[in-house]
């Protein structure tokens, strides 16, 4: 008798990714719960783990307890692990194991992968799965090594893991840092004269965020001798924010003295130009947020809520999301039927995307916001800076998420997770079922907007 085989059940790409990072999170609050984590050698409570833990997978950088001085250096080497493993991204690790232990991976498998990683799936798969992670360590290493010239001679035979500790932090857009052994919650603050850490670290940051699609792109020039659509897209829009930051920092506080008015021109140029790149999502600060205006703090809100670039280490709408915003008014105005740029038609449903993924996020902000507002006695423009920190992964903080009840850090958790994994993967993995839609015939309508 043939042998009548149960076809097999496959978890969609959504759901794996959102399972994927609800695992490692639980792993990870579990091992910071252990005594070894913490430098006093006791137990540190489970919601504070969980806390910490969700804020290193997702990578954002918001924190309960100062990173040196609560966590031990095994403490610290968790919270370093998942921010790489979040960094990354669950999938791809994933992949890179299976290929490291020699098991086949099917169409259907680097479908799944790639579809963690960008909306079309990569050609030759297992390539560019073990290009990420190769160049990933790579990077990591030649900044650390940079970043050791500064820090070895400060902290001593620390400072080498002070140096690691931060490249990977810095490139995968995390915002954790070991300072406190300067001042607790520092961040950067006194590495303001310092350019060697500043650029290493904005540089790190950029490259991280810039996404693993331009990697790609960067590798296989020499085959295809070209930039695609997306690379130039990426570099545009992150070269116009970079400068653009720059020169909005440098106007909104050039005579504030909590910030940069006692600064020479370099330092607050430099520092300008590291607050422009930390703050689309690697919530690092070199100045301090809560001495800033409110205008600049606002103006933080708007890039932080941009973000970096799809596939990358970063979070927010991403820098893509806003040009195709930006294009489809700017194609409306002209009287044009598509959304074109550089001289590209857009497909209509990226343009769909586009503008859910956006509704989604302002959704989602305004309710952490709410949560906030009504749960502390921080001001609206704190709670908003801090609502949209915590959904962009950015982890800059106006002193909201230290002093926020449980329902306020509770809200921030789950605004942090949704944040790395995207609204749309959430909804996704709640209502996928397996079954295709059929396609169904109804009438046009019409209804007046405006």
């Amino acid at each position: 008798m043939p042998v009548i085989r149960k076809p097999q059940r496959s978890i969609a790409p959504a759901r794996m990714m959102v399972l994927g990072f609800l695992v490692i999170i639980l792993v990870g609050t579990l091992l910071l719960c252990l005594p070894i984590s913490s430098k006093s050698g006791s137990y540190t409570p489970l919601f504070d783990c969980l806390f910490t833990a969700t804020s290193a997978t997702c990578v954002t950088g918001l924190i309960i307890y100062d990173t040196f001085s609560h966590w031990s250096v095994f403490g610290q080497t968790v919270i370093a692990l998942l921010i790489q493993i979040g960094g990354l991204g669950f999938v791809t690790i994933i992949t890179f194991f299976n290929i490291a232990a020699g098991k086949k991976l099917g169409y259907r498998t680097i479908a799944d992968a790639a579809d963690g990683l960008t909306e079309n799936n990569f050609v030759g798969g297992k390539k560019i799965f073990i290009s990420i992670i190769k160049y990933s360590f790579i990077i990591e290493l030649i900044g650390a090594a940079v970043l050791a010239i500064s820090f070895v001679p400060r902290y001593g035979a620390y400072g080498v893991w002070v140096s690691i500790f931060m490249s990977i932090t810095a490139f995968c857009n995390a915002g954790f840092d070991l300072m406190g052994q300067e001042e607790q919650f520092s961040s950067l603050m006194h590495f303001q004269d310092d350019p060697l850490v500043l650029i290493t670290i904005a540089l790190l940051i950029i490259v991280g965020g810039i996404g693993f699609i331009v990697w790609e792109n960067f590798l296989n020039y020499k085959k295809v001798r070209k930039l695609n659509l997306h690379t130039r897209a990426v570099l545009v829009m992150t070269a116009i924010l970079v400068v653009g930051g720059t020169l909005f920092y440098l106007f909104a506080e050039w005579n504030n003295p909590a910030t940069l008015k006692d600064m020479s021109f370099g330092e607050k140029l430099v520092n300008a130009f590291f607050s422009s790149v930390t703050a689309r999502t690697a919530g690092y600060n070199s100045i301090s947020i809560e001495g800033m205006t409110d205008f600049a703090q606002l103006g933080t809100v708007a890039l932080m809520f941009v973000g970096a670039a799809p596939a990358s280490t970063g979070g927010g709408i991403k820098v893509t999301t806003l040009l195709v915003l930006v294009m489809t008014v700017v194609s409306y105005i002209r009287n044009k039927n598509d959304v074109e740029i550089f001289h590209h038609k857009i497909d209509k449903l990226v343009v769909y995307r586009t503008l859910v993924i956006t509704a989604l996020y302002m959704t989602v902000s305004a309710l952490c916001f709410t949560v906030l507002y009504c749960s502390s006695s921080s001001n609206a423009v704190a709670c908003l800076f801090e609502s949209v920190s915590a959904l962009a992964t950015t982890g800059l903080s106006a002193g909201v998420t230290a002093n926020a009840s449980f329902a306020g850090q509770m809200t921030l958790i789950v605004t942090m997770f949704i944040g790395r994994v995207g609204p749309v993967s959430i909804i996704m993995s709640l209502t996928l079922n397996g079954k295709k839609r059929k396609n169904i015939v109804v009438p046009d309508g019409q209804i007046l907007i405006g």
